[in-house]
């Protein structure tokens, strides 16, 4: 019988070369996955599907998990406010995980053999979809023809063109990865860091100038309505925000970090949505919780990102860490009001129920309700206390 492999296929050059090189040089029946986490159009993967078959393939498959994606994954984003480094909404970083669950699931279904991905030695993927199928699907082999024989981008073109396929991958100057949480740019002006990337190599052009009031309303952390329409659907939700804010170049950044392996990483980035949606739901929480409640989330929304970003999703303290991130938007509810305009937004203001703002003990930098002048001066005496006792001990050291 033949070896049963499923490959992890984007339709990208080093899956395409995956593909074939499977079924026509070691005699796979190869079954071809597409894990869409909301970057194909239904154009591309009738493309994608056409292109497997052309490949070799015995049979395609495309997995949707654009929901399970933002249920398990972009709402505790959203509830933390997650940016890797302050900068980056870590958009292929956990699409990849949730890819590589989909997929294992399905190589687990068909009792599979092996399953193969497309990494390269020198990147995060590699680590995500090895240790995703290392712990979900511990008996089938892992296949990684590009990493493991230290393939060029030349070596797989030429052998795709050699057999017949004539896709011209080596003319693409930049690689894209696209999501329903931002598009990652990798390639060209990236690989010098003294460069930026030009307009030419974003995706979505700036179409829009002066500004334009957007409001985005939510419920329990979670978007319930744009400009005054109710959404359901939270995908819709994010892709309606993504339309309004791409038209401005909103989101566009350059990403610096270091990779999982150890090596510093650059990458390009365009995400209106993630930006939008953050920046209004930081700024209503500001509002609506308490000092230690923000603190406390800052922390351990710091380890969710950090733990989504090193493949560690499936470790049991992710869990813990959502409940508290869930726990935590009882209370985050309202309206945010942002202007946009080219290239970056600002909050306007919030209507909130719970608005702590508003409050019958005093308005901040106007007259005292809750307490009297000599309960201030007491209070601030004694909040003083620890440096007096201090300083009176180390006059010497009194800048």
């Amino acid at each position: 019988m033949k070896k049963k492999v499923v490959v992890a296929f984007s339709g990208g050059l080093d899956t395409s070369y995956t593909v074939m090189y499977l079924a026509k040089e070691k005699g796979f029946e190869v079954h071809a996955v597409c894990a869409n986490t909301g970057g194909f159009s239904a154009e591309q993967l009738q493309t994608n599907e056409a292109n497997a078959y052309k490949l070799g393939a015995t049979k395609y498959v495309t997995i949707d998990v654009t929901k399970e994606y933002y249920d398990k994954s972009l709402k505790y984003m959203v509830w933390g406010n997650v940016l890797r480094n302050g900068t980056y909404p870590i958009s292929v970083s956990s699409e990849r995980l949730f890819q590589g669950m989909a997929i294992a699931r399905y190589a687990q279904e068909i009792e599979a053999d092996a399953i193969a991905h497309g990494s390269t030695g020198a990147g995060n993927d590699q680590v995500r979809f090895d240790m995703t199928f290392l712990v979900m699907c511990p008996e089938m082999e892992i296949i990684t023809l590009t990493r493991d024989n230290n393939l060029s981008r030349k070596d797989e073109v030429d052998y795709l063109n050699a057999n017949g396929f004539n896709a011209d991958f080596a003319k693409l100057k930049y690689s894209y990865n696209v999501g329903i949480w931002g598009t990652s740019i990798c390639g060209g002006e990236i690989l010098d860091s003294k460069q930026g990337l030009p307009e030419s190599a974003y995706l979505k052009q700036i179409s829009n100038q002066g500004s334009e009031i957007l409001s985005i309303g939510f419920k329990n952390g979670e978007i319930e309505s744009i400009n005054g329409k109710q959404y359901d659907d939270k995908i819709a939700a994010i892709a309606k925000i993504e339309t309004i804010g791409c038209k401005y170049g909103i989101g566009r950044d350059m990403h610096v970090g270091d990779t999982i392996i150890g090596i510093k990483g650059r990458v390009g980035f365009e995400a209106a949505a993630p930006m939008l949606i953050i920046g209004a739901h930081k700024f209503l929480e500001k509002f609506t919780l308490s000092k230690w409640q923000q603190y406390w989330k800052d922390q351990v929304a710091n380890w969710y990102g950090m733990f989504l970003h090193e493949s560690q999703y499936l470790e049991p303290v992710m869990r813990d860490i959502e409940a508290m991130l869930e726990s935590s938007q009882r209370n985050v509810n309202g309206i945010v009001t942002l202007e946009l305009r080219p290239y970056c937004f600002s909050t306007v203001g919030v209507d909130s129920p719970g608005d702590l703002v508003k409050s019958k003990l005093g308005e901040y930098g106007e007259t005292q309700k809750g307490w009297s002048a000599e309960e201030a001066k007491g209070f601030i005496k004694v909040s003083s206390t620890p440096l007096r006792v201090y300083y009176g001990n180390h006059k010497d050291e009194m800048i």
